[in-house]
């Protein structure tokens, strides 16, 4: 049969090729890009999404008479998959979801269609192929909250696998169960209790961006909005999926809008993890059912970096081209979070030495209590004023010099607006870095340097992340851990009540500080940004919780800090907090677990200080 020819005479299919060949080799370019090389990614990335449009616009037009001529199904698949890492590695490096919207529904036009089924355990290329497909479809979905759809592609993902050990018996999958194994633990934490409320901003259970006060202190020069965002998260054997580990995941979804179609429908019924289908003639139905997860009228989201496993000078290179890129009304988030260069052991005065290796490095108790307030004569003091060994290892790889981040290296940067979170057992060496800053005040949230034994089972950071980044990122679900509350014990009813609560507390803690006339000017700059002063307000409660529990009470090492230091209204010992921390407790009979003031009463606040809340009230009226 004479080949199908285009109006030059040119075979379809020779043409159809030279485009592949063209898009392979822009696409090498732009995923081999370092995420410091922004601008040439943005440039890059205009053209390869051209040349791949063009491409996918070329096959539909021409797809019968390409499949007569010998284009397979998995390679239409593969052009899709393609299309779809491109959108996702924007998504990443932009914050942009539209980008991640737009991956999935070629993802689930690819999985609908079973592009890759036909010769899969024929061609081990193939195989490999459909594996690393699911592997990023299953990326995409958990970022997209489509939990139900995450649990069709781990089972895919096993039934798969299986048969590919059966069939390629000299194949070694080792790395492919590490992947199962790796979402199957992820799918355990990542649960039903955990995601009873979005972990993004909503308008419908947060603070309205109009609604929140600004501070008006004369003082106050400007006001500062979160653009820019490095996460880093590296902890020996952490749960993680790909490059995403638990606590990068939490996060970098608490500095995202949650589009107010994506988790509740009119009328409160919640669709996240629901499976949407794919029409016969296209992606029609996909997208139809996905305006709902578009929301035109959200700001856009923070750009952000997420790093894993990255050098020291990775790390410093991609901050600074965060800070040389951030606009002036701009302030840069640092969320780094991970372990010392050695563990404690169970014991509270002992310390082991730094480990050369991760298979040296032991999933240890985290319980130990690190003096670093000052405990006169205290041998672990001395340790915490070792210049060695207060810093963050941030990947398991080469010497200390590559491998570890110290305050002294974030100076450089305190040129521009930094707002750090440091969650790590080192973190109050970085105290040192305010006072010590170039040119602007940075703020630090600085984790506890030891972690409360909770109450039942074992859930270290190993086993469900970090307690600190929980309380920054699902408060409700931190407390309940703290206390060994399981997920069965808290009714949708009971969440719902508390949720509440802490809601209308944390929007009161907020317009207390904005009035507050001893309030710093560099809290002020950024108090009007959402997602910032969310987690300046979680991390008062986190403080608020963490100092009044009874087994650590008065211990050194076990409540965060923060720098500079805010007013004495939302510390611990205030009415203002006491209160809170008291009505939630009480809400789920936690009381005797807290340390409170003789004269706090349930439901006392600034606001409400000669009588009750009007949500206790409410409660209380239910109850009786």
């Amino acid at each position: 049969m004479a080949a199908k020819q285009n109006s030059s005479g040119i075979p379809l299919i020779e043409v159809y090729w030279s485009l592949v060949a063209k898009a392979d080799k822009k696409f090498s370019k732009i995923r081999d890009l370092p995420l410091y090389e922004r601008s040439r990614y943005d440039s890059y990335f205009s053209k390869v999404f051209k040349v791949y449009t063009e491409l996918w616009k070329f096959q539909q037009e021409n797809r019968q008479k390409l499949v007569d001529s010998g284009l397979k199904r998995w390679e239409i698949g593969d052009i899709a998959s393609r299309i779809a890492q491109i959108y996702f590695g924007q998504y990443m490096r932009t914050g942009d979801a539209s980008y991640l919207y737009e991956s999935y529904v070629f993802y689930e036009a690819i999985f609908t269609r079973e592009y890759f089924k036909e010769g899969l355990f024929q061609l081990l290329n193939l195989a490999n192929k459909h594996l690393r497909f699911l592997a990023r479809f299953i990326m995409v979905s958990l970022l997209l909250g489509r939990r139900e759809m995450v649990r069709q592609l781990a089972n895919q993902l096993k039934t798969v696998l299986e048969e590919c050990k059966r069939v390629y018996q000299d194949v070694n999958f080792k790395e492919w169960k590490v992947v199962l194994q790796d979402i199957v633990i992820f799918q355990k934490v990542d649960s039903a209790f955990m995601n009873m409320r979005p972990l993004r901003y909503s308008l419908v259970l947060d603070a309205h961006p109009d609604s929140i006060r600004h501070v008006s202190a004369p003082h106050l020069k400007r006001n500062l909005r979160l653009r820019d965002g490095i996460l880093c998260s590296y902890h020996p054997h952490e749960i993680k999926f790909s490059e995403i580990t638990l606590d990068t995941y939490r996060m970098l979804q608490c500095l995202e809008w949650e589009p107010s179609g994506s988790f509740y429908k009119s009328g409160g019924s919640v669709i996240r993890g629901s499976n949407t289908g794919v029409g016969q003639n296209g992606t029609r139905s996909t997208l139809n059912q996905l305006q709902d997860l578009t929301d035109p009228t959200l700001p856009r989201n923070p750009r952000k970096a997420v790093l894993y496993r990255a050098s020291s000078t990775q790390f410093l290179a991609v901050l600074g081209t965060a800070c040389e890129e951030l606009p002036s009304d701009g302030v840069l988030l640092l969320y780094l979070s991970g372990a010392r260069p050695y563990s404690a052991s169970p014991g509270r005065d002992s310390i082991i030495p730094a480990m050369d290796t991760v298979d040296d490095i032991q999933s240890l108790d985290d319980t130990s209590s690190l003096d670093t307030q000052g405990s006169p004569g205290g041998h672990v003091n001395e340790v915490c004023l070792n210049s060695h060994l207060d810093c963050i290892r941030i990947c398991s790889r080469g010497n200390e010099g590559l491998n570890r981040i110290y305050p002294c290296d974030l100076l450089p940067f305190t040129r521009k607006p930094l707002f750090l979170v440091i969650d790590s057992e080192s973190s109050s060496a970085f105290k040192t870095i305010s006072g010590a800053e170039k040119g602007v005040f940075a703020i630090l949230l600085l984790s506890p340097c030891s972690t409360p034994s909770i109450a039942t089972a074992d859930l270290s950071h190993q086993n469900n992340g970090s307690l600190f980044t929980m309380f920054l990122t699902t408060p409700i679900q931190a407390f309940c851990h703290l206390l060994g509350i399981s997920a069965s014990a808290v009714d949708a009813d009971t969440f719902d009540d508390v949720e509440k609560l802490l809601s209308s507390s944390l929007q009161e803690w907020g317009t207390k500080l904005a009035t507050e006339s001893a309030l710093h000017p560099a809290w002020g700059q950024v108090l009007c940004d959402q997602f910032l002063r969310r987690l300046i307000l979680r991390f008062i409660f986190c403080r608020a919780v963490l100092t009044l529990y009874t087994p650590i009470y008065k211990e050194a090492g076990f409540a965060p800090q923060c720098m500079p230091c805010l007013p004495d209204s939302v510390f611990p010992n205030s009415i203002l907090c006491q209160s809170v921390v008291m009505q939630i407790a009480n809400i789920f009979e936690a009381a005797s677990s807290f340390v409170f003031a003789g004269e706090v009463m349930p439901g006392e606040s600034s606001q409400t200080l000669e009588g009750r809340s009007p949500l206790h009230e409410e409660s209380s009226a239910k109850k009786t």
